[in-house]
Order: structure tokens, then C-alpha cells, then sequence
């Protein structure tokens, strides 16, 4: 029952992950909200946590509570992140360069004619879609605690089931 109750946690924070994914993806490709670099890269903690998860769930071996605490950090990092893009949408601070969606200098017409005809990257800090007021990045912080804080718990509960047994 114990290792059910482990493994418990780590399915529903992969459920998570997958739903947030979705979540993005679906926007992009059915609703056509094209995503900037940094929104592409606050998808690389749910695919960590995916990857990482899955591995532990097979591994007979793992430490549950220790895999959802790398996990509440993992989220943890992605809260950074989200929070920094939504910084560069409030022009709070400057984005990278590669966010910029700005060209390179022109030192010829080959170069001007290849520039017209290379889609640029989407700049960082437009916001394409609000829901009462707060943009992606603003769920996806809160999305992001939210979850590390579940995993936390989880690593918490998962514990105490291993030393009430």
C-alpha cells in the first residue's frame, strides 16, 4: 500500500506536467499564440519533471520523497523563470537580446532581402492573451508554487508513511 501511496505523488505531479504542456501547446497550435523564447523555455521544467519523474516511478529502488523534493525545486525554478518573463512583459527589467525579435545590422541588400524573408522571433515582452487582467506567465507562476509546494508536501507525506510503517 505504501508504495501506491508513493508512487501516488509522483503520478499526479506527471499529470501535472502533462497538463501543463498541453496546456501550452494547445495554445500555440490550435488557438495560434505564437510563443516567445522564454515562454518556450518555461517548458523545460514540466519536460524535466517528466523525464525525471517517470524514471523514478520505474526504478524499484527510488527515493519517492526525495525525487518529489528534486521536483519541488525543479518547480521551484520554472516560479523563477515564469516571474522574470512576466517582468520583461511589465517592462520591469530588459529582456535578453534574443528576445528582442530585432534584426542584425544590414550591410547589403543580400542580407536585407534574406531578413525579409526570415520570420522574426516573437519579442518577449508583448502579451498576446490576458484572462482577467494576468497573462500566461503570471498563471504559470502561480501554477509553478503551487506544484512545488504539492511536492513538497507529497516528500513530507511520503515520509511520514515510511516512518509510521
Amino acid at each position: 500500500m505504501m508504495k501506491s501511496a508513493d508512487k501516488l505523488v509522483l503520478r499526479l505531479l506527471l499529470l501535472a506536467s502533462i497538463g501543463a504542456l498541453a496546456t501550452a501547446f494547445i495554445a500555440q497550435f490550435m488557438f495560434g499564440l505564437e510563443p516567445c523564447i522564454l515562454c518556450k523555455y518555461q517548458r523545460i521544467p514540466y519536460f524535466a519533471v517528466l523525464l525525471f519523474g517517470a524514471i523514478a516511478l520505474h526504478i524499484e529502488m527510488a527515493d519517492h520523497a526525495g525525487t518529489a523534493k528534486v521536483i519541488g525545486v525543479i518547480f521551484l525554478l520554472g516560479a523563477a523563470l515564469a516571474f522574470y518573463h512576466n517582468g520583461v512583459e511589465q517592462h520591469w527589467w530588459e529582456a535578453a537580446t534574443n528576445c528582442s525579435g530585432g534584426g542584425e545590422s544590414l550591410s547589403n541588400f543580400q542580407d536585407f532581402k534574406k531578413q525579409l524573408l526570415t520570420k522574426m522571433p516573437k519579442r518577449c515582452d508583448t502579451i498576446d492573451w490576458t484572462l482577467f487582467g494576468l497573462s500566461m506567465t503570471v498563471y504559470n507562476v502561480a501554477a509553478s508554487i503551487a506544484l512545488a509546494w504539492f511536492s513538497f508536501f507529497g516528500a513530507g507525506l511520503i515520509k511520514k508513511m515510511k516512518i509510521g510503517s
